[in-house]
């Protein structure tokens, strides 16, 4: 079964320059596993092909089922520079949080 990111955790974000910072949290500590195997750096870069142009690091939080994702040259120059008219990181988390994962238990 596919289910998208958003049915199984939110997001909290910022952006500083040209960075954007989401993190990606589980609603339940359950859904971590799924989180940590499939919303990895290389998913998270293809998912936002054309607007980040730099790297995606991934760190990973257990302690708080959370994931948090670093992305260079991800807001076209920086907020106050880019012509994009809401580049802004939350814009990108709500993004984020449409990716479709696998195999997700139903949520309970």
């Amino acid at each position: 079964m596919m289910v998208k990111l958003r049915d199984i955790a939110h997001s909290r974000t910022g952006d500083k320059g040209n960075t954007s910072n989401i993190s990606v949290i589980a609603y339940d500590a359950k859904h971590y596993p799924l989180l940590e195997a499939q919303v990895t750096s290389e998913r998270v870069k293809a998912h936002f092909a054309g607007v980040v142009e730099g790297e995606v690091v991934r760190y990973e939080l257990p302690n708080i089922a959370a994931l948090n994702f670093v992305m260079t040259q991800a807001l076209g120059g920086g907020v106050t520079r880019s012509l994009a008219l809401d580049a802004h990181g939350k814009s990108l988390s709500s993004a984020l949080l449409e990716l479709e994962i696998e195999d997700a238990p139903e949520r309970s």
